[in-house]
């Protein structure tokens, strides 16, 4: 999330690794929220597929501006509850459910690659891109 409230679609824009573990952390908390408010069906390890985060973020984001009163648009808000049926095939990718308390270690881990010591660029396993 940027200072001014305004939430960052990417953790890309971020240049700080302090920077990118708080996007991240904010983006796990969205999805533990929006998986129990819209039954999404999230699966494990969704972090590690580009894809998902996207989805997840865009969606976040789009939520946020109506639950935080920036929006006010009742067909708008028909139109988010609507793509969810759209969103969720790009969610289904994995075998295993995404269960917060299960997965929360698995996470970190990943997240740990951002502060490593000594490192200034981390691949993503996913897209083979870099995290920084």
């Amino acid at each position: 999330m940027m200072p001014s409230g305004e939430r960052l679609l990417s953790w890309r824009e971020l240049d700080e690794p302090g920077q990118r573990r708080m996007w991240w952390g904010q983006l796990w908390h969205d999805v533990c929220l929006l998986r129990v408010r819209y039954q999404l069906p999230v699966r494990c390890r969704w972090w590690e597929d580009q894809i998902q985060v996207e989805t997840l973020a865009a969606l976040a984001a789009w939520v946020w501006r109506y639950d935080c009163g920036e929006w006010d648009d009742p067909p708008g808000k028909l139109s988010l509850l609507f793509e969810l049926e759209r969103i969720e095939p790009l969610l289904r990718d994995g075998r295993d459910p995404f269960q917060p308390e299960a997965d929360r270690a698995a996470f970190e881990a990943y997240l740990e690659r951002f502060e490593a010591p000594g490192r200034t660029r981390v691949s993503n396993p996913i897209d083979k891109g870099p995290l920084t």
